[in-house]
């Protein structure tokens, strides 16, 4: 096997009920769903989000391993930004802990755990919902359903499909590079001259692709014809619905705990 091979990938769990759904209504799920959550800060409403979400994907087939490796950099996140917003948040009640412009206090504690669950609530749904996401049915859905314009969508998924060809340009440029006797020391230099390489080649394939899309016609402003129709159905409603009730559950219950705290105050 040829050492440039990538490995084969790893297969993504089917999720039953998401699977079903238009990639566009999913992303309209997660704008409905996290929204909300952006308008307060406080504990209450994230924690309530965030255990519904646990308790549906739950539900949907979601294991724990899966949401560890689909969703490990918010994972990370999380505490990151807990942290910051422990030493540097708005000092308010009984100081703990102080050196120079770090503060631990009352206020600071409950604002770092308001934001770490308020990153995971938000953040693990955007990952799930997009666990098994096809770039063209996403874009099919965009421009016949959400009708953004014909230009965008297709500028957009042209840049999605180059991800995964950028990541194999780096893989190849660092084994051609070690094959030659270069890439085993200065990794600092290293990865600032295979960026600088990678750059260089991301603007000439872009705009070879630019040239050659516009030739096929994909930049003229007139309406499209699409090979593949996008429809929305029961469950796209029934999806969007959960996402609303659960961000009005979040808001109602931290009404009612008298945690209510609106960003703008």
């Amino acid at each position: 096997m040829s050492a440039l091979e990538a490995a084969p990938a790893r297969p993504v769990p089917r999720l039953r009920f998401i699977d079903r759904t238009n990639p566009a209504t999913r992303l309209a799920a997660a704008m409905v769903l996290t929204t909300p959550l952006l308008v307060t800060v406080d504990w209450v409403s994230a924690a309530i989000a965030l255990l519904i979400e646990i308790v549906l994907f739950a539900a949907a087939g979601v294991t724990p391993a899966v949401l560890l490796r689909r969703t490990w950099p918010i994972l990370l996140a999380a505490p990151v930004a807990g942290v910051s917003m422990l030493l540097y948040g708005r000092p308010t009640g009984t100081v703990y802990w102080e050196f120079w412009l770090a503060r631990i206090t009352d206020g600071s504690i409950e604002l770092a755990i308001a934001v770490s669950v308020r990153v995971l609530a938000i953040g693990l749904p955007a990952a799930l919902l997009f666990l098994r996401v096809d770039p063209t049915d996403l874009a099919d859905g965009l421009a016949q359903v959400w009708r953004l314009p014909a230009r965008f969508v297709l500028g957009a998924l042209a840049a999605t499909r180059l991800v995964g060809l950028f990541i194999d340009d780096w893989r190849a440029m660092a084994l051609s590079r070690r094959a030659r006797g270069i890439g085993d020391h200065g990794a600092v230099r290293r990865a600032a001259t295979m960026a600088f390489a990678l750059l260089v080649l991301a603007i000439r394939r872009g705009s070879k692709l630019a040239t050659a899309m516009e030739a096929r016609g994909f930049g003229a402003d007139r309406p499209r014809t699409w090979a593949r129709p996008s429809r929305v159905g029961a469950r796209d409603v029934l999806l969007v619905g959960i996402a609303a009730t659960i961000a009005a559950i979040a808001i109602a219950g931290s009404i009612w705990a008298g945690a209510f705290h609106p960003v703008w105050t």
